[in-house]
């Protein structure tokens, strides 16, 4: 099942466009995409019925799928390659920092860009349907509601700055949080485990690697996180880019005004991403 946010409600994605949920559920679910998880299991038993019509999609008016989750975990030097780059070696565990959940956008999103160095990194983005805390690696898979696409906009000056790194702040400005264009739910997958994943800058790829290539994987870092602090329903988390961003290059190569970002994950689709 594909899941989107049509102008800010909540629709099933079909072969023939969107079948808005609050509709076709005569009220019993909310037009509000993030409602859906507060009660996911309801959703997700009546959702394996007929739905509903279908009306056109214009993927133009397609939202954040999951717009104001309560948490935003983001994980960094997940792919051993992106760790060598950045010169860090990977450790016992996973980098963690949060991007404000004010960063949160949606397909097709321009970005203003703020004075700086704004650098790209794909990820995939794991949505959290059932509460999870201290969730074993077996049985990890079963909190997931679904997984989208993402991109971890960085702000490298602001990031860098000081004696500490400022992860959060310099990749939570306005619009750093490009998500979508829909969630999709982890039995659409033949390999959930194992997705393609790249980015391209106009015609130029930048990124590409397969998402079985991460050193925590998925049921890792549920486990992992959920070993410190409940995972909520409709909580993201951000799992980490491949090797290739910008500020890695020789010259280094940022984004800039017109630029635009394609980012590719298997069985999901293309998030498009535009700035100013």
């Amino acid at each position: 099942m594909k899941l989107g946010n049509l102008a800010g409600r909540a629709v099933i994605i079909t072969d023939d466009g969107a079948v808005d949920i609050a509709t076709a559920s005569n009220g019993r679910f909310g037009p509000d995409p993030q409602s859906l998880f507060d009660d996911w299991a309801a959703f997700t038993q009546w959702a394996t019925r007929p739905a509903g019509t279908a009306a056109s999609l214009d993927p133009q008016l397609l939202g954040a799928p999951v717009p104001a989750p309560r948490q935003v975990f983001a994980i960094g030097l997940n792919y051993a390659e992106h760790a060598a780059e950045a010169g860090y070696p990977p450790d016992e565990m996973p980098v963690t920092f949060t991007k404000f959940p004010s960063s949160i956008v949606g397909q097709d999103h321009v970005v203003v860009l703020p004075e700086g160095h704004v650098d790209w990194e794909v990820e995939l983005v794991v949505a959290i349907g059932r509460r999870a805390y201290e969730v074993t690696r077996e049985n990890a898979w079963d909190h997931v509601a679904g997984l989208t696409i993402g991109q971890d906009l960085s702000e490298r000056i602001t990031q860098l700055r000081g004696s500490s790194p400022q992860f959060s702040l310099g990749k939570s400005f306005p619009g750093f949080g490009p998500t979508g264009p829909w969630l999709v739910t982890p039995d659409e997958f033949v390999d959930r485990d194992d997705l393609a994943i790249g980015c391209r800058l106009g015609d130029e790829q930048m990124q590409s690697s397969r998402t079985s290539m991460m050193l925590y994987d998925v049921p890792e870092l549920l486990a992992r996180l959920s070993a410190v602090c409940p995972l909520l329903p409709g909580d993201l988390i951000f799992s980490g880019t491949p090797a290739g961003i910008g500020n890695r290059r020789t010259p280094p190569r940022f984004l800039g005004a017109d630029d635009i970002l394609y980012s590719e994950i298997e069985g999901i689709g293309t998030l498009t991403t535009r700035f100013r």
